[in-house]
């Protein structure tokens, strides 16, 4: 299997361990949850953990919720509600969306809030090594103690700035030594939640929360850390930043996945535009199957803009799929060879396209022209019931239903485990 490596820039031969595959996924700040875009993001790391398994790997997969940060606690002040309520209400939502959507669900699902402990040790662990500074109740990464920052991103060091007071930093606080310098711990705010660290009261700056949580869970080092790519800088780059200085081991991250961004009106799709489409106004006009195959339809590189064309030869897609599944074929004695589907050229096909950096689109091609052959097939038989079962296993790495009422039985059950512990609050 080959894969396109954020750190890299090139596309790489997938080294497989002695041991289940590592996996870790950037999860959602929970409000205002769930966007075509956010959606696109987590249908392509369940087709890549999907098609591992396939491939009979096991994968450990952790997704994180981001529950205390800025973007919380100034929505929690809006609504006029908890901070905490606020997060759970919204990651159930988010939660239920992945069910509708057939969405393996993670084997970890931690809040940043579950590992504080963990986070001031990882902190402490970085002033220790000279690479982070205190500063009136803050401590901070000194950037420039690290030569190797900037080695994901490619952006060169003065141009780092302006990116990342795009993407939250702050230049102008006059506790940092440098104004790109950023947040480990910050010391508590008038009305903020806060938790006890060796500082004084304070809550986590956002990138020490996912570097904290992927080596607690998965080791010091992951296989495979994937994210929109909107993250890679600053967010990714301080996360390398603070494992590889915390734990040394390097490399944190073995390879880096991105994927692209979704576009509507001419512009990304975000909460600060106001251009959002939500999954779930989509889920009341077309089915799961069709969004999932609207959403695989595009390479995880590629960025791309909602087309509702689209989405509907998406929808006549599945419905092709579903006809060839559950065609009934004729008895083996009443067949003959002729017109039947190549399935054993089609599988192997696929894996070849999906090894290819997960060509999700070229898949989708491939069995489509299956489920066409089957239906067009003079003659049932063997033949056919070997390419109806091919298409239900190719199917499974999209994730798709097919002639299934529900979703998967392990993947209700699964996010209802993790949905449990987000139910104060939640409606």
């Amino acid at each position: 299997m080959q894969l396109y490596n954020t750190l890299t820039q090139r596309m790489e031969a997938f080294t497989l361990p002695d041991r289940p595959i590592t996996l870790y996924v950037c999860g959602i700040t929970p409000y205002d949850t769930t966007h075509l875009g956010h959606a696109f993001t987590y249908t392509v790391y369940d087709i890549l953990v999907r098609y591992l398994e396939f491939q009979r790997h096991q994968v450990r997969y952790v997704q994180n919720v981001t529950d205390i940060d800025d973007d919380i606690l100034r929505k929690a002040k809006e609504v006029g509600m908890d901070w905490r309520t606020v997060g759970n209400r919204w990651t159930a939502h988010f939660i239920r969306d992945m069910q509708a959507l057939n969405v393996r669900p993670p084997d970890h699902y931690p809040r940043a809030t579950d590992v504080m402990p963990q986070i001031t040790a990882s902190v402490q662990r970085l002033v220790d090594a000279g690479v982070a500074y205190l500063s009136q109740g803050n401590i901070y990464f000194h950037v420039d103690h690290w030569p190797e920052f900037g080695k994901l991103s490619h952006i060169p060091r003065d141009e780092m700035l302006p990116v990342a007071n795009e993407r939250g930093n702050h230049p102008d606080d006059p506790r940092k030594q440098d104004p790109l310098d950023f947040v480990l711990w910050q010391a508590q705010a008038a009305g903020e939640p806060a938790w006890q660290s060796p500082w004084g009261s304070g809550r986590p700056g956002w990138h020490i929360e996912c570097s904290t949580m992927s080596t607690y869970f998965l080791g010091q080092q992951v296989d495979l850390h994937g994210g929109g790519a909107d993250l890679i800088f600053p967010h990714h780059e301080c996360e390398i930043a603070q494992a590889e200085n915390s734990t040394a081991v390097e490399p944190f991250v073995r390879y880096w996945l991105h994927t692209a961004m979704v576009r509507h009106e001419g512009e990304k799709m975000s909460k600060s535009l106001g251009n959002l489409v939500m999954v779930r106004d989509l889920l009341n006009n077309w089915s799961p199957d069709a969004l999932r195959i609207y959403l695989a339809g595009h390479h995880y590189r590629q960025a791309w803009s909602h087309d509702l064309a689209e989405l509907w030869r998406a929808n006549q897609m599945a419905e092709t799929l579903r006809q060839a599944v559950t065609l009934r074929s004729a008895p083996a004695q009443e067949c003959d060879s002729s017109g039947q589907p190549d399935t054993a050229a089609a599988r192997q096909t696929f894996v070849a396209v999906m090894d290819n950096d997960l060509q999700a689109p070229q898949g989708l091609q491939i069995m489509e022209k299956l489920a066409q052959d089957v239906l067009r097939a003079e003659h049932g038989g063997e033949t056919v019931r070997k390419a109806q079962a091919a298409l239900r296993e190719m199917a499974q790495v999209f994730g798709l239903r097919l002639d299934a009422v529900n979703a998967e039985e392990r993947v209700i059950s699964g996010w209802n485990e993790h949905l449990k512990r987000f139910m104060a609050g939640a409606d």
